[in-house]
């Protein structure tokens, strides 16, 4: 019987990205990656890595050093009680400095070679599976292969959706959230497939035409408050930026500057001086905050 399976992307998704990785010490898990990793592992998932690595293309890293990257990531899922069933990685890429890795290739997400050949060797079933990932590419190859989709959206790395690109089936700031969809998901499904099958009614009970249409209406309900909850949460993300908080702090000290001035205006030993300084600061401060604020909306 085929095993269903989770396929993941390996840079932030699992762990931190500083650019290209070309040393074991470089691996750090996300908070969160190991916890996720073993609740999808007592669902039945099998847990699958699959990562476009062009810096081998590009002369940054060699297979064996890669080999021993993949060995440290293994190593701290380890010693958080988890593990990783399969590793697949395409170190191709048609800009590639090293001859031998300069070319195109099927197994290059957004192309789906990585997802097919682990689905032939591990016998998965590509419908009952998942792709998780923090970009187009993943989520292009999750859905050329038949998988469903998780987007990636870091608080951090956000970035408003342009036209052209794929549409995921779901999106998350984390791993821990993915895990909350993909159960969410399933306790749907399976309450979609009781639902269509329902016992009949027992001698001298009324007719459960009433209670599909209340569980049908309840779905209805929860499917809203998700898309609200998901707007939110994006709004939220979209509405932060460092210039934004610098903003807020500049014209936080603008009115503590403010209430200075009001402080050396009331004082009995009043300097005229020290009022028109500190007024001054409040309107520079004031100015400066309003500048950012424009710069921000923009941008």
């Amino acid at each position: 019987m085929p095993s269903k399976a989770i396929f993941l992307d390996r840079d932030d998704t699992l762990i931190e990205d500083p650019g290209y990785i070309n040393h074991p010490d470089q691996v750090k898990l996300l908070d969160g990656v190991t916890e996720a990793l073993a609740e999808l592992k007592a669902m039945g998932y099998k847990l699958i890595v699959v990562s476009n690595q062009s810096a081998v293309a590009r002369g940054i890293v060699s297979e064996k050093v890669l080999g021993q990257i993949h060995d440290r990531l293994k190593q701290l899922l380890a010693e958080k009680g988890t593990s990783l069933d399969r590793i697949y990685y395409c170190p191709y890429h048609p800009d590639g400095v090293i001859p031998k890795y300069r070319k195109e290739s099927d197994w290059r997400k957004p192309n789906p070679g990585m997802l097919l050949t682990a689905a032939d060797e591990l016998n998965l079933d590509l419908g009952q599976s998942w792709v998780v990932g923090n970009s187009d590419s993943d989520i292009q190859a999750g859905l050329r292969a038949g998988c469903k989709t998780i987007l990636i959206d870091h608080p951090s790395h956000y970035k408003r959706p342009e036209s052209g690109k794929s549409n995921p089936d779901y999106r998350a700031v984390n791993m821990k959230e993915a895990v909350n969809i993909i159960k969410k998901h399933l306790r749907s499904s399976g309450d979609h497939t009781i639902q269509t099958q329902p016992a009949p009614p027992e001698p001298g009970t009324i007719s459960s035409n009433h209670n599909t249409s209340t569980d049908k209406t309840e779905r209805l309900l929860n499917n809203i408050l998700e898309q609200l909850r998901a707007m939110r949460r994006n709004e939220m993300f979209g509405e932060f930026s460092a210039m934004r908080l610098m903003a807020g702090v500049v014209q936080v000290i603008a009115l503590f500057c403010l209430l200075i001035s009001i402080w050396f205006l009331m004082s009995p030993n009043r300097q005229d001086n020290s009022v028109l300084i500190a007024l001054g600061f409040t309107i520079v401060l004031q100015l400066m905050s309003l500048t950012l604020y424009v710069m921000q909306r923009k941008k």
